[in-house]
């Protein structure tokens, strides 16, 4: 008490001037949430144009959000490559020559190649020979259900047609239509610019589950917006309706108990005559099991980084690999040095990639393995085991591959799935050599000389230069026609 009494001067200063620093702290923050409220309202109040219904040309939409729009236009940059993938063409077949056994009388053994940005996503649908060479609108082998994920002139034509009516077409039939590449009406409401979910299979699976996509708060979008595509899916029936396999849960094994009740197959495979099912990419599958999921982090908060511009705070929609922009992605959160994080990327990838690499080798051996015992006259009866071990092994390989980023997304889940695949791959492979055995053939079966994309598809039986030469007619012949077409329709600006 005498102390206050003796220095309540001193005290009512230092009390004083603190209060105005709080005062002047709360100040800035105000004008700074002023300012910010300002510009967004700018933002809205100064469009250039108004965008109603489903207006797939992204650049219309750069008319009135420019920030996002260029941010969007660097996906067709391809410099980035890290130690295992990047944004340049890398063609998968010509670097693991066993994928080539493994899809055997699939369309993936004549093409496989890395994904790139999402400005490719139409030009590299049209160049892959896994689309066929349609010469015309009911030729070609695969249905428009191919187009989902690649436009968002996908959702405009199916409000205009129908949802079942567009995947019971032919893939051809919408070339003219699905022309743009993925961009901002695929994930925005132009009205408010929320995320909003354009793909009917994701909100029609959360339905099947008995919840509801509407009531999912903004950080889950962040990541719904991702998974309407980036998941596994399937065609279902007659009608090749788009379909996620979720009805028994998420992980490898469950859509695989869906995929087995429902006794679906995608192909028959050539050489082990296994039914086989093709994964298509599970990111949000694995994802969700991995430790920066479990802490609450979406897709966007690694893929999509904010960025400032003056006031105005708003998302990277340069969605690329977090280690082009580590300052922005792990080091939010990670107080460590780009050289360290960089490290343990490649660390949890390195051994993953080891193990997948070991299966690829082994399961295609079982393959050409089984092949032997059928051409050695084993029964349908003694390879019945083979062949569920293949459709088994070969499900988990693709589950863990065919995912962009399992082996950093989810490192645990992914190897878990790595080595029940190899573990199932030895046991085809011994129940192959007990066959061979019981029908007096001794010793191992013959190994073919797969050391290279173009060995491993003369093996299987593939005339490469025939496909190729009619993908090449089709790229100088049909596909002008198509873009042509589009703009003549002003699909295209």
């Amino acid at each position: 008490m005498k102390f206050f009494k003796k220095h309540k001067g001193v005290l009512m200063w230092i009390l004083f001037g603190g209060t105005m620093v709080i005062v002047f702290l709360l100040g800035l923050l105000a004008a700074s949430i002023n300012e910010r409220r300002a510009e967004i309202a700018t933002l809205f109040a100064n469009k250039r144009v108004e965008i109603k219904g489903i207006e797939s040309r992204s650049e219309i939409w750069g008319e009135n959000y420019p920030r996002e729009y260029e941010t969007w236009r660097e996906t067709a940059d391809t410099n980035f490559a890290s130690k295992h993938l990047g944004n340049k063409f890398q063609d998968v077949l010509e670097e693991r020559p066993e994928m080539v056994i493994l899809w055997a009388g699939y369309a993936f053994s004549q093409d496989y190649s890395a994904p790139r940005g999402h400005a490719y996503a139409i030009e590299d649908i049209r160049n892959t020979l896994r689309t066929g060479a349609p010469m015309t609108d009911d030729d070609g082998p695969q249905p428009a259900t191919c187009w989902t994920c690649k436009s968002p002139d996908v959702p405009r034509v199916m409000a205009e047609t129908g949802i079942a009516q567009f995947y019971s077409k032919k893939w051809a039939a919408l070339g003219h239509e699905i022309v743009n590449p993925i961009g901002c009406a695929d994930c925005h409401n132009p009205e408010n610019m929320n995320l909003t979910i354009t793909r009917p299979a994701l909100a029609e699976a959360f339905t099947r589950e008995g919840k509801s996509i509407e009531k999912s708060t903004i950080q889950e979008m962040r990541s719904l917006a991702c998974a309407q595509c980036h998941v596994e899916y399937y065609f279902k029936g007659d009608g090749k309706y788009l379909t996620f396999p979720w009805d028994k849960g998420t992980t490898a094994e469950a859509i695989e108990e869906y995929y087995d009740e429902e006794g679906f197959t995608d192909w028959t495979h050539k050489l082990s005559r296994a039914p086989m099912l093709k994964a298509q990419h599970p990111d949000f599958e694995l994802f969700k099991l991995g430790p920066h999921a479990q802490r609450g982090l979406s897709c966007a908060d690694c893929h999509m980084p904010y960025k400032s511009e003056g006031a105005i705070k708003y998302s990277d929609h340069h969605l690329v690999s977090p280690l082009l922009n580590i300052d922005r992605t792990c080091q939010t959160c990670h107080r460590d040095s780009k050289e360290n994080l960089i490290k343990y990327v490649y660390e949890y990838q390195d051994k993953v990639l080891e193990i997948r690499d070991r299966v690829e080798k082994e399961l295609a051996k079982a393959h050409i393995g089984a092949k032997d015992a059928w051409e050695k006259g084993a029964s349908e009866k003694q390879m019945e085991p083979v062949l569920k071990l293949l459709r088994a092994a070969q499900w988990r390989w693709d589950f863990a591959v065919a995912s962009h980023g399992a082996s950093f997304h989810a490192p645990v889940e992914t190897q878990r799935i790595l080595a029940h695949s190899l573990d199932k791959s030895y046991q085809a492979q011994l129940e192959i050599q007990k066959i061979l055995t019981s029908l007096g053939v001794n010793a191992n079966y013959p190994m073919p000389d797969i050391s290279t994309k173009e060995r491993a598809q003369a093996y299987i039986g593939l005339e490469m230069k025939e496909l190729n030469a009619k993908k090449e007619i089709f790229k100088s012949e049909i596909v002008p026609q198509w873009i042509a077409k589009a703009k003549e329709n002003k699909r295209l600006l």
